[in-house]
């Protein structure tokens, strides 16, 4: 095999998905933009992982936001970067999040 082909693949490997496994999970969380943190919603998740999560959210999202996520279950509030929002249904949106800062702990949602 060529260089140029294995470094391919390497790449593919590198930005072609996601590292960690997300779990299916509704995990209640207060979600709120970082400019201003009064205005948020309680919502639920979609799936759930360490690093991130697929939220659900009544407002529309711009990819690099900067979004507070305080899970309902006791964990510490987490700062999140927006990746992508996506409509779901009219007024609902799914946005998926990445933590940066550390890894969260979701409690019993992440035991298979």
């Amino acid at each position: 095999m060529n260089r140029t082909g294995a470094w391919s693949r390497l790449e593919q490997k590198l930005f072609d998905g996601r590292i960690e496994k997300r779990v299916p999970a509704s995990v209640p969380v207060y979600l709120a933009s970082l400019k201003e943190p009064r205005s948020g919603e309680q919502t639920t998740t979609e799936n759930i992982s360490p690093h991130g999560a697929r939220t659900i959210s009544k407002r529309l999202w711009r990819a690099g936001e900067t979004a507070l996520v305080a899970p309902l279950t006791g964990e510490f509030t987490q700062v999140g970067r927006v990746v992508y929002c996506e409509q779901k249904t009219e007024g609902r949106f799914c946005l998926g999040l990445e933590f940066l800062a550390r890894s969260v702990n979701w409690g019993n949602h992440t035991r298979p």
